[in-house]
């Protein structure tokens, strides 16, 4: 996946441009792509565009048996009984409708979703407040950029105001620009339209091609509820947020990481199906956290832009001359420079990307300051792991972090396993150090609980597995409590259900398991 996207090293910056050829205003780094971030995390972050992510998701499922891939199909309605959904789909170009009868419904068909309407489910938010433009070309912009690389590059000339997402600086970029839909209607909107917001963008005489141009209105909106019945939403059909922050597509897959493993839980009988109520609970506070994040974002750019006197300029030659003189006006320069710094929360979204916590009501304090939580809801902190010649982590592939070019051969290859890996899919993990006392109480309740077709799986430190770093390490056996004995119970989704003291454990542990999947 990380050939489709953006190169680390070029990937590395947020720049802040009159236009792409011209003056640099500011720079700040983009997200998390400092090598100190693999200490929280086993994956850098990465970005991909969205086509190419889909397309690579199809062609990773066309040869599953499970799954069936149909285009060209919309849907209309559905109705559900105790037990079974009855969707209607429509196929373009045909007048028969499809009747498709399922046990469950998952709408994820985008910011206008059809299954969110059929179900009647409100939103919470700004029905919209401005009119954006996504415009796709293909150009080479490497002579334009030089040196100042970068995945966004931020344009400020007031005739093209919006961001460059540079996907490949050779190729596949992304152009999000504000626009007058009074001035400009989007059924008036042309290719000649979308070259000359471009051109202006880039600044010089580069060739490019429109592949397409969409029109959007910039909202925030989450929906009341994400679940009625056995009809399901996530993703956009749940939630909708400006693009600053870039919080949308993370927060549609931490959806359905969530949801996947309770959906297998309900269908395969080792799970109540009420335990699908615990998603609209847990990942729709979620929304409203990352939601609330992307209005600031957006609110710190204007501020920008006001100070370098374009926001709420109609006239671009006057936006455009007041813009030109800021950036060169000494009083401004430390103005300009605060409101350059006030961005780097809206760059750096680290805690909201892995840092949140289901059932916690607080907002976190800030996006960007992770830290690592062992408390019931938190995503299990990651260590850097090794097995021995141990084959706990199967079927997992060793991780791969050579992207991190300044990284030795040494540094690359004691980082091929996290303590994230250990945590199956299907089945809860049980995370303790070496003086947890278990003996074969712990195999009986494998046994019991296996008669409930739930699994259950158990690691000791050291022995299974062992810490590869010293902090990581300490981590583990202070707050979570491993060098007296405790124990981390980890649910298929990688979040801590509970921390159990030694005494009683066992008890302890089943009742966890079969409280959080409704059996008890």
């Amino acid at each position: 996946m990380r050939n489709l996207g953006s190169p680390r090293e070029d990937a590395f910056w947020v720049n802040f441009l009159t236009n792409l050829s011209g003056e640099r205003i500011g720079v700040l780094p983009y997200e998390r792509m400092d090598s100190k971030v693999l200490d929280d995390t086993p994956e850098m972050i990465h970005n991909i565009p969205q086509p190419d992510f889909e397309q690579f998701l199809a062609k990773a499922l066309e040869n599953d048996p499970n799954v069936e891939i149909r285009k060209g199909f919309a849907f209309v309605s559905c109705s559900q009984d105790d037990d079974t959904v009855t969707s209607i789909l429509e196929e373009r170009n045909d007048d028969h409708p499809l009747y498709v009868r399922s046990r469950h419904v998952i709408g994820c068909d985008g910011a206008r979703s059809q299954v969110r309407k059929c179900l009647g489910i409100g939103h919470e938010g700004e029905d919209s407040y401005e009119t954006m433009m996504t415009i796709h070309f293909n150009a080479d912009l490497r002579p334009v950029v030089k040196d100042r690389v970068g995945m966004l590059h931020w344009i400020t000339d007031p005739a093209c105001s919006g961001f460059i997402i540079a996907y490949s600086l050779s190729g596949n970029q992304v152009l999000i620009s504000n626009f007058d839909s009074n001035k400009y209607p989007v059924q008036l909107w042309t290719d000649e339209l979308s070259r000359n917001v471009v051109s202006a963008a880039i600044g010089a005489d580069v060739p490019f091609e429109i592949l397409s141009y969409r029109p959007w209105v910039l909202s925030r909106k989450v929906a009341t509820q994400y679940r009625i019945g056995n009809v399901i939403l996530a993703g956009d059909a749940a939630h909708s947020f400006p693009p600053t922050g870039g919080l949308g597509l993370n927060t549609g897959i931490a959806d359905v990481h969530n949801l996947a493993y309770k959906i297998a839980a309900v269908h395969r009988g080792w799970a109540d199906p009420g335990i699908l109520e615990s998603y609209n609970e847990e990942r729709r506070p979620i929304a409203m956290v990352n939601a609330a994040q992307s209005v600031k974002n957006g609110k710190a750019i204007f501020s920008f832009l006001k100070t370098l006197g374009t926001a709420g300029i109609e006239d671009i030659q006057e936006a455009r001359a007041n813009l030109l003189k800021s950036i060169v006006d000494p009083g401004k320069q430390e103005m300009i420079n605060e409101e350059v710094q006030g961005q780097r929360e809206h760059f750096d979204n680290l805690e909201l990307h892995i840092g949140y916590v289901y059932g916690q009501k607080d907002t976190p304090s800030h996006a960007s300051h992770y830290i690592p939580k062992f408390v019931p809801g938190a995503r299990l902190p990651h260590a850097w792991i090794s097995c021995g010649g141990s084959s706990v982590l199967s079927p997992h592939q060793p991780l791969d972090v050579s992207y991190v070019k300044e990284w030795s051969m040494e540094d690359i290859s004691a980082r091929k396993a996290s303590i994230l890996d250990l945590c199956a899919y299907d089945s809860f993990t049980v995370l303790v150090g070496s003086g947890g006392v278990w003996g074969r109480s712990f195999g009986e309740l494998q046994q019991r609980l296996a008669k409930k077709g739930i699994k259950i799986n158990r690691y000791t430190a050291p022995g299974d597995f062992d810490f590869i770093f010293p902090e990581q390490k300490r981590l583990f056996s202070n707050i979570a409590e491993f060098a007296s004995g405790g124990c981390i119970l980890v649910r298929p989704d990688q979040h801590i259900l509970a921390k159990v003291k030694p005494t009683d454990a066992i008890n302890d542990l089943e009742r966890h398991v079969l409280h959080h999947l409704g059996l008890a």
